[in-house]
């Protein structure tokens, strides 16, 4: 029977039950309760003619029918059901019937009214035995919050990358229209931090920048007697001299607002930038003045102009045109004062250094003694350093460092202190770290070997001649520790205070040097390869003398060439002010000369290499002896070394006089 109702189209189709609910309640509205068994015996009546019909079987598999939600009503109806609880989480009903232990579970609809009101009729009109317990489940739904918050949480993300995109865009837009503006960093009070007392070494440079302090501090002193103070101030000196760092000591001293911008901002790919930001920069300036506008490393868009092969249009030139006019064009810059800073004064325009733009030039050389001192001193005050140290003595074995050398001296020093787990630096760690800065970090000592004697043997060469020659630089000390970048050793110098204070010793034409300190220098650089041709043979020399052989074929040209020190006679050929824009020089000599000066050349190092090799040879017993003592300590200070030599020869009265 059961198995018969589910098969009738009418009962069976999930969407006629619906329907079938619909129709049985608004049929047991209209009619009376009186008529309600006669209805549902027809209903049964006509399945039981279908099941007939068809052939179905009553039951299946030897089991009783299922419940639908037809047969619930009938049996609520009849007084069959004695409890009905419903879930209303599952949509699910389960049913308990009189007179047995087992319950059914049965599917119900979304709405389920006419089932709660079939409940009610029969708990109404029949008594208390035939009531009908219904139970309605209140479990919470789980999916009844989280649903809502996730979509909460989605709209919530949508929105915020959607705020992103717009923002990004406008940011883009904003950069699309601040293309042109200037990027100077711009302080209403420069408060650098950095004032002149700060900045030593450099009191030259300092006493011109005073004036400009004064005049910014004091407008009306300067102005009352018709003084114009210069518009633009170049500094010029070689690299780590503490450019940046007296502009900085101005800014600081003068208390103005103070513009700082590098030359290579204002140039860019596409034309006419770099020439608005140099607008946009004095139109700033000229609402603050007076002002300070520092411009580091110049020479970016300084250079001369027509010298490149792209043509005059370009952008670099455009932005030049217009920081000339600015500085001085038809409208004045009055109470602007243009601080730049550059190490290649050689390549700027000329009407860029004219008076009226930068017609001031500061010269922010290395230097000498006292200013070493005062900058070691400076950057002493926040190091422990032992009270054995003498910054003097470290400022004497220091010539040609630049405030940034000895800065780094310092800090290296510390360094090295912090690593060997010491409180204080001792002059063993300056030590260290002046060959360190100079000369490279000390590798491991190498094995003995046949390599490690031949750089002593070279190395001793170098040294032995610095003590035989009367003109040459006396002995610091000679090592056969390898350093980093390749060097297998070093034979070092106590270089002249004064050849330094000359000027830059990698220019020979700055320096007061003598033609015998010259051919004593030659010698001394081929007396590496001397001792290698006296004990190993001219077979066994190695590479070690390669930057050696350059530095003499340099010297040995220097000298022929400009400054008429050899036979060749008194000329200077060569041009030394060529154009940097061009590479390399071109010669203004035929080939006939330039074959005698090569001649020329060869004959001053040939001199000089028989000289060194000369003096090997004749104290080879004292070589031996150095190089025996050099392999077992892998280092002789000079002291020892001049105190050694002096047991076996002779030595001239410059080395003599240092021999402890």
């Amino acid at each position: 029977m059961k198995q018969q109702m589910e098969q009738h189209p009418y009962f069976d189709s999930p969407q006629n039950r619906r329907p079938a609910d619909r129709s049985l309640k608004n049929t047991t509205s209209r009619i009376s309760k009186k008529s309600k068994p006669f209805l549902w015996r027809w209903v049964l009546g006509l399945m039981l003619c279908q099941s007939m019909v068809l052939g179905a079987p009553a039951f299946a598999d030897g089991k009783e029918e299922e419940f639908t939600y037809s047969n619930l009503l009938e049996k609520i109806e009849a007084g069959q059901v004695a409890r009905v609880e419903i879930n209303p989480v599952n949509n699910k009903a389960t049913i308990s019937l009189k007179g047995q232990e087992e319950t059914e579970e049965i599917d119900l609809f979304a709405e389920n009214s006419e089932l709660i009101e079939t409940i009610r009729d029969n708990n109404r009109e029949n008594g208390q035995e035939n009531n009908v317990e219904l139970e309605i489940k209140s479990s919470k739904d789980p999916s009844a919050t989280i649903v809502p918050i996730a979509n909460i949480f989605l709209i919530i993300l949508l929105l915020v990358v959607l705020i992103a995109i717009v923002r990004r865009s406008a940011a883009s837009s904003g950069q699309a229209l601040n293309f042109g503006k200037s990027r100077a960093k711009f302080q209403m009070e420069a408060k650098t931090g950095i004032v002149f007392e700060d900045v030593a070494g450099i009191n030259e440079a300092k006493e011109e920048l005073q004036e400009v302090v004064t005049f910014l501090k004091e407008t009306e002193r300067f102005t009352s007697i018709g003084a114009r103070i210069p518009k633009g101030v170049l500094l010029i000196g070689p690299p780590g001299t503490g450019k940046t760092l007296l502009a900085k000591a101005v800014a600081g001293e003068a208390g103005v607002p103070f513009f700082s911008i590098s030359g290579s901002e204002f140039v860019e790919m596409f034309v006419g930038v770099g020439a608005s930001r140099v607008r946009d920069l004095f139109k700033k300036a000229k609402e603050n003045a007076p002002c300070l506008v520092f411009i580091d490393e110049i020479d970016a868009v300084g250079r001369q102009r027509g010298a490149g092969y792209g043509g005059g249009n370009d952008e670099r030139e455009q932005t030049l045109n217009q920081l000339l006019t600015e500085m001085d064009g038809f409208e004045g810059n009055t109470g602007i004062i243009v601080i730049a800073a550059t190490n290649r004064p050689d390549v700027l325009d000329t009407a860029l250094l004219r008076p009226g733009r930068f017609d001031r030039q500061v010269m922010v050389d290395l230097p000498g003694f006292k200013g070493r001192l005062g900058i070691l001193e400076v950057h002493a005050r926040t190091k422990k350093i032992s009270e054995d140290v003498a910054l003097d003595l470290v400022a004497r074995r220091t010539p040609g460092f630049s405030g940034a050398d000895l800065a780094n001296l310092l800090n290296e020093a510390a360094i090295l202190t912090a690593r060997r787990r010491k409180e204080e630096i001792t002059p063993l760690e300056i030590e260290d770290a002046i060959d360190r800065v100079s000369i490279g970090m000390s590798m491991n000592p190498l094995m003995d070997s046949k390599k490690k004697k031949l750089i002593a043997y070279h190395e001793v060469g170098h040294a032995l001649l610095m003590t035989l020659l009367e003109n040459a630089e006396p002995l610091n000390k000679v090592t056969i520790i390898p350093r980093s970048g390749g060097i297998g050793g070093f034979a070092q110098p106590l270089m002249d205070e004064e050849l330094f204070e000359m000027g830059n010793f990698n220019d020979l034409g700055n320096l007061y040097l003598s033609r015998s300190w010259l051919l004593d220098e030659i010698a001394i650089l081929l007396g590496g390869r001397a001792s290698e041709h006296e004990v190993f043979g001219s077979d066994e020399v190695t590479v070690g003398a390669s930057n050696d052989i350059e530095k003499v074929a340099e010297f040995a040209r220097e000298m022929v060439t400009r400054f008429g020190m050899s036979s060749f006679g008194l000329v200077a050929i060569g041009n030394s002010n060529s154009n940097a824009f061009f590479g390399s020089e071109r010669p203004d000599c035929s080939e006939e000369v330039a074959a005698q000066i090569d001649c020329k050349v060869r004959e001053i190092v040939f001199e000089c290499y028989e000289k060194a090799r000369r003096l090997i040879r004749e104290n080879r017993p004292l070589v031996d002896r150095l190089v025996d003592l050099l392999l077992e300590q892998e280092m002789i200070d000079g002291d020892r070394f001049r105190k050694i030599v002096s047991e076996y020869t002779t030595l001239p009265k410059k080395q003599a006089a240092m021999v402890p």
